[in-house]
């Protein structure tokens, strides 16, 4: 249940990219980034920031330790190709639904926590802001990692339930049911926006 959203909160919106969001999803895509929308028109007619996040791995250390599934994206020769068709076949272009300005905050990360590594925290801090509303994919991988470096942080966090996915409906429900409620208060899309509406 979401009690509150601070006088100083932004929306963090996880890996809306089309790269990411061509693969499999436990809901339908196309319902989470309508809730996704709504909440920035919500946080734009508020005037608070919006943080507008993308993953670009290549590169990143953790591609080069010992996972199978990572071996091609950890091959030199496959990450030269990928740091050239990554662009060009839009892979790191947010969705369409989502509409983005020129005041937005863009950060692109290299892992799952969208702190480590950029300048979010020091951009958050800079105007003041106590608060988070979280959105996006995945929800155990994107959504999560950033939520628990949030915390460590000293955020406080609201979760827009209906307004993220992940590839697997177990992985999803995990963090809904046994992550999220310790870090953070989660409610739907209308719950965050009815508490933007009369925050303090």
């Amino acid at each position: 249940m979401i009690t509150a959203i601070d006088k100083n909160t932004a929306l963090v919106m996880i890996d809306l990219q089309k790269g990411i969001l061509k693969r499999q999803s436990a809901h339908p895509i196309n319902e989470v980034l309508e809730k996704a929308s709504s909440l920035a028109d919500a946080f734009r007619s508020a005037e608070l920031p919006i943080v507008v996040v993308t993953v670009n791995p290549l590169g990143a250390s953790w591609l080069r330790s010992r996972k199978d599934e990572q071996r091609i994206m950890g091959n030199r020769l496959a990450q030269t190709i990928l740091n050239v068709a990554l662009p060009v076949t839009g892979f790191l272009d947010i969705a369409d639904d989502i509409k983005t300005q020129s005041t937005d905050i863009f950060i692109t990360k290299k892992t799952w926590n969208a702190f480590y590594n950029t300048p979010l925290h020091d951009e958050l801090q800079r105007l003041k802001v106590t608060g988070i509303v979280l959105c996006g994919v995945a929800t155990s991988i994107g959504v999560e990692g950033t939520a628990r470096a949030a915390s460590e942080l000293g955020y406080n966090i609201s979760f827009a339930t209906d307004a993220m996915t992940d590839s697997k409906a177990e992985a999803h429900e995990n963090s809904l049911r046994n992550i999220f409620p310790r870090i953070g208060e989660l409610g739907t899309t209308s719950d965050i926006i009815e508490k933007l509406r009369s925050r303090g």
